[in-house]
């Protein structure tokens, strides 16, 4: 399946911010629109109001009791603009009398004696702006009610209207874009570090797998802890490859050797009995090989452990019932395989690992203590530690040599076949579920005694009368 296609966060913010601008801009434009057309409104009918004020105080009446009234040059000057607007009036006496004025002109409902009356109509096909306000002539004895009407063309309404929209949306485009420089700026500096975190990568070298410590802002620190845990993990994986094929090459370099040259012997033998000599010895070589490629798989398999969360796991049933698997391989070795223990004990530990390093443990004891020998596995608690021993009295190792028996490759005295990695394997599962292994002389000074502690997972009943098993 294809990759999808990269993206920029550079231009992904950008994009997102100026859709974003331009919507609340397309709203904060129509309320301006709104605004605006609201304050040229209320500026015109302003000025329409006082051209309507100053007429209707020139209004009097004449000998005949009728309005008479004299329409004043500056009274209509006023509403002149540089739109070029056009000025229309009318003034209407009581109901069907028209003073003077245009007779078809719109008139807006006004009050008598109350405030101008606005509206908006069509005049001979123009819109215009109206206004009308109504008052009364005294005869000092009656009152002659008249209405004075003022219209104006709304050029310059809109034309100021148009120009504070457009002034809005000049300011709006500025801030847009310069929204979108501080963005693409401040995208680019911030940036900056996962720049410099990529560099720091691919200037490594490709065995350098430590840690990268380049300084991050606190919102990538968890891209590089996933980046430092991977590459701990690739780390401990390519370090236990290293250790197979390197320990791999040596163990199985010999026996190896041994199988083509016992081959050799077969293919040159001059009697049937020299060709299942060397067969044999061939057998056994292959089998050596098969122990030891059996060990470095396990060696490999603690090394991809590493890191994990182990279960739990009661020890003095677990180490019964291993040993009791081992007793009929004891018997037939002569050796009196017993079980000594006290349960139930829990630890943290992974069943089938630590099953692995007593199993080496009690195979070990089986290989090396010889015939009529005694190997226990003991069982029992020390405080707030979990032990488990197993004891011989065999030969065992020399004292001097203890402190090097659980390094790789180191092999005993024993004339017994082996390949040294028998103890360093118990040593790494124990170290692997936060244990220690402990070598010291076996009961009474002969023999063996190796020993694993763990920390005990406290649970209330964890301590119980303690039970034996002999071979």
């Amino acid at each position: 399946m294809r990759a999808g296609r990269p993206f920029s966060i550079r231009r992904r913010l950008l994009a997102w911010l100026l859709v974003a601008t331009a919507v609340l801009g397309a709203l904060a434009l129509v309320d301006t629109w709104r605004e605006a057309q609201r304050m040229a409104t209320a500026l015109a009918d302003r000025v329409l109001s006082g051209s309507a004020l100053v007429i209707a105080e020139r209004a009097s009446l004449d000998q005949a009791g009728r309005i008479a009234i004299a329409i004043p040059y500056g009274a209509l000057e006023m509403l002149s603009s540089a739109a070029e607007d056009r000025v229309f009036y009318r003034v209407d006496g009581p109901p069907g009398q028209m003073v003077t004025g245009y007779a078809d002109l719109p008139v807006a409902r006004a009050v008598q004696g109350g405030d101008p009356a606005f509206a908006d109509d069509l005049f001979r096909g123009e819109p215009v702006r109206v206004a009308s306000i109504a008052r009364a002539a005294s005869t000092g004895i009656d009152e002659v009610p008249f209405t004075v009407t003022v219209a104006e063309t709304t050029n310059a309404r809109q034309q100021l209207t148009r120009a504070i929209l457009m002034r809005s949306a000049l300011r709006l485009l500025m801030m847009m874009l310069g929204a979108g420089l501080i963005v693409w700026l401040a995208v680019t500096l911030s940036l900056r570090p996962l720049r410099r975190l990529g560099e720091a990568i691919a200037t490594r070298s490709s065995d350098d797998l430590s840690p990268v410590e380049t300084p991050v802002p606190s919102e990538v620190r968890g891209l590089v802890a996933t980046i430092n845990l991977f590459m701990s993990r690739l780390k401990s994986a390519l370090d236990g490859l290293r250790n197979f094929t390197g320990n791999a090459g040596h163990q199985l370099r010999t026996p190896l050797a041994v199988v083509r040259t016992q081959l050799a012997l077969a293919g040159r033998a001059t009697s049937l009995a020299e060709a299942r000599a060397a067969a044999r010895k061939g057998d056994v070589a292959v089998a050596h090989a098969e122990r030891i490629l059996a060990q470095l798989l396990l060696l490999a398999r603690v090394d991809a452990a590493a890191g994990a969360a182990p279960g739990r796991l009661e020890l003095a049933g677990f180490a019964r019932d291993l040993t009791a698997e081992h007793v009929p391989a004891a018997a037939e070795a002569g050796i009196d395989l017993g079980f000594e223990g006290q349960g139930p004990l829990h630890i943290r530990a992974e069943a089938l690992l630590l099953g692995e390093a007593l199993h080496n443990l009690i195979s070990n004891a089986i290989l090396h203590t010889g015939r009529g020998t005694l190997v226990t596995v003991r069982v029992a608690r020390d405080g707030d530690s979990a032990l488990i021993a197993v004891e011989d009295d065999g030969p065992g190792i020399p004292e001097a040599a203890l402190p090097r028996a659980v390094s790789r490759f180191a092999r005993g005295t024993s004339a017994a076949p082996g390949m040294g990695l028998g103890l360093p394997v118990v040593d790494e599962i124990a170290r692997l579920f936060g244990g220690q292994v402990v070598l010291n002389p076996g009961p009474g000074g002969r023999g063996l005694s190796v020993e694993l502690r763990f920390a005990l997972a406290i649970d209330a009943g964890d301590a119980a009368p303690g039970r034996a098993l002999r071979a």
